[in-house]
């Protein structure tokens, strides 16, 4: 799967242009509910609707740019926070900040609002020496208003970042879980694909006359085809289950393999293996290396006169190819065994790798495969 990024991941939970404008108009309504709830019978109340239009117009536009301003601000800094303090490393931490940050950016709020009052009408603004308890109980009552407006708003916010970010979460291991059990139906098919050629009637036919002829002719010989006979079910009973495997240990389940089929098929086809010491230690999916070969022996003719060639290299480090010449049979006649190229890929893809390049021309198939330079667990 795809690795997400903090920051990105962050700005997909921050509020929508529709959901901000939410914000602020709850914010607006708040701000008179509150008003009124905690002071119903005072005279602003009562005198309300005697105001003139305009007055009351004005009022508001003034209420609402400055819930605007504390919708924002809260915004502002709950996203900030989330890049700095995250809720998943420090939740008491991150309260607290949250809290005493939305705390003075109201404050300040409050103080610039003041201010531009007093420089619009500085009559109206002037305030005795000593303050009435009617002045000062406005004043209070505005900051609690202002704070409750505040706290609510930290509140969605809170709220919808969690619930996101759970929904985020929930949405990763569905994907993971879909990618392993993809990942498993593709290795159980390798496996069994893996099983037919063990079982395959015609593969093991050959290999027995072939065994039978040799041990009439060269009995040395003979051994030590039943020697690399037993290597190759060895490794697929031991390997074909397995993800990933080194380099090394396919090349060596490949000499077996080789060595089986140049007795069989004789000087019609010729192997070239020239890999590096550094590749052989990085990781490649098992048995990727002899479905290719297969698969070029299925659909290609080997007879003495023009062998079929088949190269396996690494031309840089942490990369090998393996290719072969063409010289194609009739695919009507051809029925093969092998998982073939489109599964190999969604090997690659299902296990996070690169998928290998393949090319083609009129002499030469070559399949390019970038090596795993991890140490995995492939058990």
């Amino acid at each position: 799967m795809e690795e997400i990024n903090y920051s990105d991941k962050n700005r997909r939970l921050v509020p929508t242009r529709f959901k901000r404008m939410f914000l602020v108009v709850f914010a607006f309504v708040l701000h008179y509910l509150v008003s009124y709830i905690l002071d119903p019978y005072s005279a602003y109340w009562q005198d309300y609707f005697t105001r003139s239009i305009s007055e009351i117009i004005a009022e508001w536009a003034v209420s609402f740019l400055f819930c605007f301003l504390i919708s924002e601000v809260s915004i502002f800094i709950h996203r900030k926070l989330n890049l700095r303090f995250p809720w998943t490393q420090n939740k008491s931490k991150r309260l607290f900040l949250e809290i005493t940050l939305n705390f003075i950016a109201v404050l300040t709020l409050i103080l610039m609002n003041m201010l531009c009052y007093a420089i619009i009408d500085p009559q109206s603004a002037q305030i005795e020496s000593v303050p009435s308890m009617e002045e000062i109980k406005d004043i209070l009552q505005w900051i609690v208003v202002s704070l409750v407006i505040s706290f609510m708003i930290i509140s969605i916010n809170t709220m919808s970042y969690l619930i996101n970010n759970w929904i985020e979460t929930a949405t990763e291991m569905s994907e993971h879980k879909i990618k392993a059990a993809e990942l498993k139906q593709a290795s159980v098919e390798a496996e069994l694909n893996a099983l037919k050629m063990q079982l395959d009637p015609h593969f093991i036919f050959n290999n027995l006359s072939v065994l039978s002829e040799l041990i009439l002719e060269d009995q040395q010989l003979g051994f030590e085809y039943s020697e690399n006979f037993a290597k190759v079910y060895r490794f697929l009973l031991v390997n074909s289950k397995k993800n990933m495997i080194t380099l090394d240990e396919e090349i060596r389940f490949l000499n077996a393999y080789i060595f089986l089929i140049q007795h069989r098929v004789g000087s019609g086809v010729n192997f070239t293996i020239d890999i590096d010491d550094h590749s052989r230690n990085m990781y490649i999916p098992s048995l990727t290396l002899q479905l290719l070969i297969e698969n070029a022996i299925k659909h290609n003719s080997t007879n003495k006169r023009r062998p079929l060639m088949i190269r396996i290299s690494n031309e840089e480090v942490g990369k090998v190819v393996i290719e072969n010449t063409l010289s194609p049979l009739d695919h009507s006649e051809i029925t093969s065994t092998g998982i073939g190229l489109n599964n190999i890929t969604s090997r690659f893809q299902l296990l996070g790798e690169q998928v290998p390049e393949v090319t083609r021309d009129q002499h030469t198939f070559r399949v390019s495969i970038q090596l795993v330079t991890y140490d995995i667990e492939h058990a």
